[in-house]
């Protein structure tokens, strides 16, 4: 099964929050998955790490792309056709990173691994 994980279930993951379903973590560490990684997600993180709001365990530069070595995921990049998708996608959810996730999710026919509600209400498979 490919899965695209939320920013959320990617930080849970990574430092075992107890927040991460028991689904998805099941997912997640099934090497039989492809689990993806949006380029989105990894621009949130690096946003929030630079204004102070996440810690991380490790330095920035490196931090993603060890993790989705270390894992065994892939990154989705963005591309144009999911960046005009999400930009015209219904107004359920306002925050940028979310919608292009959506996008992502619609265009390549993929579930996302998610606890946003909001998310759930767009026209995409959703897991949790």
């Amino acid at each position: 099964m490919r899965v695209l994980i939320d920013t959320h279930a990617f930080l849970w993951w990574d430092l075992d929050d107890a927040r991460l379903s028991e689904r998805a973590a099941e997912l997640m560490a099934d090497g039989s998955n492809d689990v993806v990684v949006s380029a989105g997600s990894i621009w949130e993180v690096a946003i929030k790490a630079t204004k102070g709001r996440l810690d991380l365990p490790a330095d920035l530069e490196r931090y993603v792309s060890d993790r989705v070595r270390r894992y065994r995921w892939s990154v989705l990049p963005i591309d144009g056709r999911h960046a005009v998708r999400a930009a015209t996608l219904p107004r359920i959810h306002d925050d940028p990173f979310d919608r292009i996730l959506v996008a992502q999710a619609q265009l390549e026919s993929i579930a996302i691994v998610t606890t946003d509600a909001a998310i759930t209400r767009y026209d995409v498979e959703t897991i949790w």
